[in-house]
């Protein structure tokens, strides 16, 4: 039975070689039987928004925002964002997905949380399942601080998060308290 990772991050595991993705943390924004699609969260350019903005758009644009690579495949400019106003597609309740120029455009009039990116992380029917099996990803709950995070270590993070969840149910441990010291 198929079940979607839509929402989901995939953090490249340590013994994925391709270059494109790693130590990638990839946010999967749409997953069904025909595909999948996803932007790298961890792959910020030199260049700011405001920089190549003119290639999307006439209006100004003041933000500083780094423009972030989000895959080897070219598209449109997207952005990740918490503007209810410019979704056009809902990851999670706090995350929210654009491409179209007319939203993009409201957005960098907004304050608060977004990533802009060119490019993205493409999968066609069956691929991103097949990697899944080889355990070339580890997949794990995606949240807002995730997605907004400009954290260098956001990889090691995932990976780290992912590990310990898997040692867990490894050992069958059934609590960890918050302080395992005070145990």
């Amino acid at each position: 039975m198929f079940q979607s990772l839509a929402g989901q991050l995939l953090a490249a595991s340590p013994e994925l070689r391709d270059p494109n993705f790693a130590r990638s943390v990839v946010l999967i924004i749409q997953h069904n039987e025909d595909g999948a699609f996803g932007l790298i969260l961890n792959r910020p350019t030199p260049a700011p928004l405001r920089e190549v903005w003119h290639h999307v758009s006439q209006s100004s644009c003041d933000r500083d925002d780094k423009l972030h690579m989000g895959g080897p495949v070219e598209g449109p400019l997207m952005a990740l964002h918490q503007e209810y106003s410019c979704c056009e597609k809902s990851v999670s309740s706090e995350v929210f997905f654009c491409s179209d120029r007319d939203h993009l455009e409201r957005l960098v009039t907004h304050e608060g949380e977004m990533k802009f990116f060119a490019g993205f992380a493409g999968w066609s029917s069956g691929q991103l399942e097949g990697e899944l099996a080889e355990d070339s990803w580890l997949v794990w709950p995606a949240s807002a601080d995730h997605v907004f995070s400009s954290d260098p270590s956001l990889w090691d993070e995932v990976v780290r998060q992912v590990s310990a969840d898997r040692m867990v149910h490894l050992l069958k441990i059934k609590h960890i308290p918050p302080d395992p010291s005070m145990n």
